[in-house]
């Protein structure tokens, strides 16, 4: 679904992310980790044409966006989430997910006046599908910028699924989650490829990772380091070194 040739991106004389070659299939979840500083955020920028390509190629299902800017990357199919919340906090849960699903609407006039008249019904119903998924239906009036942290992960999550995308980039969806939070996180992203979603999730928190990818690649210094499943990459020597400083016989942990 997702193939990576070769991208780079320079700033300057950083190299944040550095002949990346990766391959994300369809209906799986594919975690993207590595300590702080790697270019997973960057390579996931990189994707959404947040940021241009310095060298390499982008191709999503079978075609190539590497020039592609955000809001075609989005009318594409590719979703994202933010790792410092973007929420509109001044508007209520229920607004955040009807701005985000009606922003995909039909562009021409018919399809536009459908969306607001044929269509209303339907898309309410979507969005309150949406707001039981995360959790937040009972605060569907609140403001946004009123929930707690948790929450506003929840509705983040759910608004980037309000634009129906068929890959879903996650920017650490767990930072700032209690042990119960990323449980139920895993629950529903477990939930999401088993409806035929495919993820792309950059996290921090190992017990995630490990618990819900199907396969991992490991970024250090802009450059895959290790590929494989969760069993592979907790038993990659490099990867323990990459993260720990030094080769470890035992480990584990979050980085």
């Amino acid at each position: 679904m997702l193939a990576l040739d070769g991208l780079s991106k320079h700033f300057g004389g950083v190299r944040a992310v550095d002949g990346l070659d990766l391959e994300v299939r369809q209906g799986e979840i594919f975690g993207l980790i590595g300590p702080n500083g790697s270019g997973k955020s960057t390579t996931v920028n990189l994707i959404c044409g947040v940021f241009p390509v310095t060298t390499g190629e982008i191709r999503f299902e079978g075609r190539n966006i590497t020039r592609a800017p955000p809001h075609v990357c989005l009318a594409a199919g590719i979703a994202r989430t933010f790792q410092n919340i973007r929420l509109f906090g001044h508007l209520s849960v229920w607004q955040n997910l009807w701005v985000a699903q009606n922003a995909m609407a039909d562009r021409k006039a018919s399809g536009f006046l459908n969306r607001w008249f044929g269509g209303s019904a339907r898309a309410r119903q979507e969005v309150e599908a949406l707001l039981e998924f995360a959790g937040v239906a009972a605060k569907a009036d609140d403001l946004a910028g009123n929930l707690s942290f948790g929450e506003q992960r929840r509705l983040e999550l759910a608004r980037a699924l309000a634009a129906k995308p068929s890959l879903l980039l996650l920017d650490e969806p767990a930072a700032g989650m209690n042990v119960e939070e990323v449980g139920q996180l895993r629950e529903r992203l477990a939930k999401l490829r088993d409806d035929g979603m495919t993820i792309l999730l950059v996290e921090h928190v190992m017990e995630l990772v490990m618990g819900v990818t199907d396969r991992i690649a490991v970024l250090n210094f802009g450059q895959k380091i290790a590929e494989g499943t969760p069993e592979e990459i907790q038993n990659d020597p490099l990867v323990r070194e990459a993260y720990l400083g030094a080769p470890q016989s035992a480990g584990g942990g979050n980085a």
